[in-house]
């Protein structure tokens, strides 16, 4: 009897196991789709040494960003009183060396003498700091800006040309007819002039007068100064089509001015005769 009894205990647990199985599997499979959630942060992430593996997303990047990306040259100018380094080398406003010293003694020099502090050399060791006056650093960023105006840009050809002040009249027609030609090409074209021994020749005239015999293209990139003692330089470029119509317009009315003021001549000469 007692036998009997646990079977048909046994009988009524696994009816009962297979009923709520049924109930639990049909309802997962009668879900709806908005009903299974899952976090976001969460996604299969495929590896190629490993099986499908489970982990957090990353956020979105569209370029990996590199470790080792170069310092971005700061600008020519004035550091105020942001100094990163303990010791640093200091140059006077004259440009002479006061030698290593401490950042607080920098700046106590720079405050006694109303200065400027600039840096100039940051991978020296130490690095290298100048004092100086706002005018001598509003100078420098005027002469760095022609410097890094006057050098070719990636893909522009620029020619040179060097020749004496005392160059003679047929020469230097040969020389402009050259420079003339690299013009046209739109090159770039370097002019040196060396200041000739005895010679009392303008080289600035000199400059302006090539430019006169292409005045209708050509101007200059980088205005004539002197680079060292007895030679100067310039250098000339190609006219863009909005400077030629700018070019022509004045002519254009140069032309008209001068016209007009020659019909007025020719009146009062007649009107006096």
């Amino acid at each position: 009897m007692t036998a009997f009894c646990m079977m048909k205990l046994l009988c009524q647990a696994t009816r009962n196991e297979n009923r709520y199985a049924k109930r639990f599997l049909g309802t997962l499979l009668t879900q709806t789709p908005q009903k299974r959630v899952f976090s976001p942060f969460w996604m299969v992430v495929p590896d190629p040494r490993k099986s499908t593996v489970f982990g957090l997303a990353q956020p979105f990047c569209t370029a990996e960003k590199s470790h080792t990306e170069p310092k971005r040259k700061a600008a020519f100018g004035s550091v105020g009183r942001r100094i990163p380094y303990r010791i640093v080398h200091v140059i006077s406003q004259d440009g002479e060396s006061l030698g290593n010293m401490h950042r607080a003694e920098a700046l106590k020099l720079m405050d006694q003498h109303d200065l400027k502090l600039v840096l100039l050399r940051e991978n020296a060791e130490p690095p290298v700091y100048r004092l100086m006056t706002g005018q001598q650093i509003h100078e420098e960023q005027l002469k760095r800006a022609e410097m890094k105006k006057a050098s070719p840009k990636p893909g522009m050809v620029q020619k040179e040309l060097s020749f004496s002040s005392a160059i003679a009249k047929n020469d230097l027609e040969t020389k402009t007819k050259q420079i003339a030609q690299w013009i046209e090409k739109k090159y770039h074209v370097k002019v040196t002039i060396r200041q000739a021994k005895d010679s009392n020749t303008d080289m600035f005239m000199l400059f302006d007068q090539i430019l006169e015999t292409m005045s209708e293209k050509a101007t200059y990139l980088s205005k004539p100064k002197v680079t060292r003692e007895g030679a100067s330089t310039c250098i000339l470029r190609h006219m863009s089509d909005k400077e030629l119509k700018a070019y022509q317009k004045m002519e254009k009315q140069k032309n008209s001015t001068v016209k007009k003021e020659e019909n007025e001549d020719l009146k009062s000469n007649e009107s006096h005769q």
